[in-house]
């Protein structure tokens, strides 16, 4: 696990479009995601392929951060790095003494809601249509 890098941008566009699909972020978002939160990526590799991100985002007075992505490689998955990444991710959110961190999952995505819950996330909110028509998500947060 590593901070991120300007050359780890476009195999990050790659394995966000790979897991994410429609919801990816678009490359120039990730470039300026990074230039705003580049201290707040941190990426998995195992010296030649990037294998996953975890990206937070802070408010300017810590009350609340949201993680705005975590995603593993497809082949990668059940080996931990989802995991390993937030982890890493809260522990140094509660380092900035950060209030709480917040952040959406798909309501089928059972997997996700099951890490997030076994790190202490709780359920708090259904919104229907919140990534558009048909698209709900579940918002879970984590006090700190």
């Amino acid at each position: 696990m590593r901070p991120v890098t300007d050359e780890d941008l476009s195999p990050l566009a790659r394995l966000d479009q790979e897991v994410f699909a429609e919801h990816a972020y678009p490359f120039f978002v990730l470039r300026q995601l990074y230039d705003v939160y580049g201290d707040q990526l941190l990426v998995v590799d195992d010296g030649g392929e990037l294998l996953g991100y975890v990206l937070m985002g802070t408010a300017p007075d810590r009350s609340r951060s949201w993680i705005l992505g975590l995603a593993i490689d497809r082949r990668s998955r059940g080996r931990g790095f989802g995991r390993w990444l937030m982890a890493e991710a809260l522990k140094r959110l509660r380092a900035q003494e950060v209030g709480e961190v917040r952040l959406t999952v798909e309501p089928a995505n059972a997997a996700a809601i099951e890490l997030y819950e076994s790190l202490g996330f709780d359920k708090v909110d259904h919104y229907p249509d919140y990534f558009g028509p048909g698209d709900d998500r579940l918002v879970m947060v984590l006090r700190l």
